[in-house]
């Protein structure tokens, strides 16, 4: 049986009287603001070409060894919706404008066995994407995003990103969501790949192994965060979740704090990355992040570790974590007392939320300083007023040969 869908083949193979799959063997155009729909498994041969400008409903099973692309920049979008498992395999690379998950089978009813694309948003309405076997990745690209992710639905498998912008992770494992977020970045050629893990790694990297200033590991679960491509070092979060993470990182204690700890091949042994708490109040699974800048990438947890003791400054530089910018005289802006003896300097404010709010290099005492607004590059909402609350600060400065790298809180009182 053959049907012509504009000038594509589209070729429906049967035994006897029951259609068993879909077979594209030429050019498939699916026209904007136009449905297409296949109750059977569809295959995309080799010598196949699919440019799915419109609406694809894919009931079944979906294999792709052509081109499987789109031309026009409308909103086209494929949909994978089923009530029993459906794999999603091919020799090629699948390129989405959207996609969207919605399976009511039980547990991970997606098998990712390929990879693919999404360029503007992924919408995972039910159903895990299991691409576990290391066969299955799923790529955001730059300006990409995903929505309603939860335990119900998200990548139980690898996650790509490119560009610059802000990103949450839709990884998790088993049944649980258990995202990493990178923050704002400068540099658009950067890649980054994560995965989520609801295992030991002791027994590949011993938790014995480690900085003195590290105290208790977490043995339940792990993030595999690697760079691809690109230079900068990451501003890292990691979440908390009950249903995962041991009850005991959620304990508090005056001689203890959450931080990040990475696993470091050079030394063989797990080394403090710190970080700043964020309880959560915005009725996502998960409850806590912890965020840092990485010195380093690869295999990620959290940790708790002994709670830093402020040092008296070997350097005459003294950090000031509290402004208040009022008008008043005091505390108007972020005081850095000393920095003006290091001029070649880089000061970068964070939110609870790890997203940039201000980036400036040559900060000083006199007229290059934070005064509670954001600013700088790659900042979000440049030129407002920052509402009250606690931020992160990372100060890097150059003395002698040497780099100095400090980091903490900073509280702002903009009321």
């Amino acid at each position: 049986m053959k049907m012509q869908i504009k000038f594509g083949v589209l070729s429906l193979f049967c035994f006897g009287k029951v259609f068993t799959q879909t077979i594209n063997t030429g050019v498939l155009t699916i026209e904007p603001n136009t449905d297409f729909s296949t109750l059977f498994a569809f295959d995309n041969k080799a010598n196949g070409d699919v440019l799915h400008n419109g609406n694809l409903y894919l009931y079944a099973d979906f294999k792709n060894d052509g081109l499987f692309t789109y031309t026009d920049l409308s909103n086209g979008k494929t949909f994978f919706i089923g009530n029993s498992n459906q794999i999603i395999e091919g020799t090629s690379i699948s390129e989405f404008q959207n996609i969207e998950f919605n399976n009511s089978s039980n547990n991970a009813p997606f098998f990712l066995k390929t990879t693919i694309v999404v360029n503007k948003q992924a919408s995972f309405r039910n159903g895990i994407v299991d691409g576990s076997n290391d066969a299955g990745k799923m790529i955001f690209n730059e300006n990409a995003f995903h929505s309603e992710t939860s335990n119900l639905s998200f990548v139980d498998g690898r996650v790509e990103k490119k560009g610059t912008a802000k990103f949450e992770f839709p990884v998790g494992d088993d049944v649980f969501y258990r995202p990493s977020i990178n923050e704002l970045n400068n540099a658009p050629n950067n890649i980054y790949t994560t995965e989520y893990f609801f295992e030991t790694i002791g027994n590949i990297h011993p938790y014995a192994s480690k900085e003195d200033s590290i105290l208790t590991i977490d043995e339940a679960e792990y993030w595999n965060l690697t760079q691809q491509q690109g230079s900068d070092k990451a501003v890292l979060s990691l979440t908390l979740d009950k249903n995962t993470t041991p009850q005991i990182f959620f304990q508090d204690s005056d001689v203890t704090q959450l931080a990040i700890v990475r696993w470091d091949a050079a030394t063989s042994k797990w080394i403090n990355e710190k970080g700043i708490t964020t309880d959560l109040l915005t009725g996502a699974d998960y409850t806590k992040l912890v965020t840092t800048q990485v010195s380093g990438y690869g295999i990620f947890t959290i940790a708790l570790v002994k709670k830093e003791n402020p040092e008296p400054p070997t350097d005459g530089v003294t950090i000031y974590n509290a402004l208040s910018p009022n008008g008043d005289g005091i505390n108007d802006t972020f005081h850095i007392k000393g920095i003006n003896q290091f001029p070649d300097n880089r000061v970068e404010i964070y939110n609870r939320w790890g997203v940039k709010v201000y980036d400036a290099k040559s900060y000083n005492e006199s007229d290059k300083m934070f005064d509670g607004y954001s600013d700088g590059r790659a900042t979000i909402n440049r030129g407002e007023k920052l509402p009250t609350g606690t931020y992160f600060y990372i100060l890097n400065y150059t003395k002698g040969n040497n780099i100095i790298k400090k980091s903490g809180y900073l509280y702002i009182n903009n009321q």
